[in-house]
């Protein structure tokens, strides 16, 4: 009898936690997805003032739209403005450095991670030491270099590029962490067969290591996608080099900011919409990256 009374008081005990779990968590999503909510709302407000009276696409005391439309992603869309090429800039950005980090990461990661040469230890702490200074501190002198080499403003791409892979290998923690959970006799084994220390990084590390590539992908995408800071200097003035977060910023602060918010809002959610599928997509083989790389430094 006394065994049952204590089954039912942690089972009481357990159902009352987990309720209060999930409300929390509930209260908790619902506030973090309002403003999402109200974006994708607000973009498809009508543009028409024949069937918004009063309105011009600017901003309203209302969520819900009185007259559904998709006049807002016809505007982003049908070349009456550069949003066409903006979005262009920013994906080939976007995905240039993705593939260019990933590439420099894993390569830095493996030699850190199998290889035993002089100052090895040091560099890993020298580099360590960098990162821990934030990036904006070296944006003028960064953009004098680029300057001085034409890849400003018209060539505000190429210069994007190009600083988002130089020193890329810096980041080499999470990777190797996860290089290092990886049996090192399996090296040994193929080297014993001849093959060659590229060999055995294409064909047996790389295969192996799903995960921690995409969780590297991913990250080195979202920084350029998202990036407006630095690219507002590297592409100052010159509107076809824009990247989509600098072009919709000039919207809402230089252009007439009442009649530019429901588009502003429609390029948002465009811009959300591949970085979601992604995510979605490669959800698992991010968590499995992230926490198979912080098993071991």
């Amino acid at each position: 009898m006394a065994q049952t009374k204590e089954k039912k008081l942690h089972y009481q005990h357990s159902w009352i936690g987990n309720t209060i779990a999930h409300i929390v968590l509930v209260i908790i999503s619902v506030v973090w997805l309002f403003p999402f909510v109200c974006i994708v709302l607000q973009s498809f407000r009508s543009y028409d003032p024949a069937t918004e009276p009063g309105q011009n696409g600017g901003m309203v005391s209302y969520l819900v739209p009185h007259v559904f439309s998709l006049d807002n992603y016809k505007f982003l869309v049908d070349g009456s403005c550069q949003f066409p090429r903006w979005y262009l800039n920013t994906v080939i950005i976007a995905l240039c450095v993705a593939i260019g980090n990933t590439i420099m990461v894993l390569m830095t990661s493996y030699t850190f991670s199998r290889m035993r040469f002089k100052m090895r230890t040091v560099i890993m702490r020298f580099w360590l030491i960098l990162g821990m200074f934030p990036g904006f501190l070296t944006m003028i002198c960064l953009y004098f270099l680029l300057k001085n080499f034409g890849l400003t403003q018209q060539g505000a791409v190429p210069g994007l590029i190009l600083i988002g892979v130089a020193s890329s290998g810096m980041g080499y923690y999470v990777c190797k962490g996860f290089f290092d959970t990886i049996p090192k006799s399996l090296d040994e084994a193929a080297r014993i067969d001849g093959a060659s220390r590229m060999r055995v990084f294409i064909t047996m590390i790389i295969p192996m290591s799903r995960p921690i590539i995409i969780y590297t992908a991913l990250t080195a995408f979202m920084a350029p996608w998202c990036d407006y800071v630095f690219a507002s200097y590297v592409a100052f003035g010159y509107s076809k080099g824009y990247n989509v977060a600098v072009s919709m910023y000039n919207w809402v602060n230089v252009s007439d900011y009442q009649g530019y918010f429901t588009r502003f809002c429609a390029g948002g959610v465009l811009i959300a919409i591949p970085v979601t599928i992604l995510f979605m997509c490669l959800q698992k083989y991010y968590v499995e990256g992230v926490t198979g790389g912080a098993v071991k430094g």
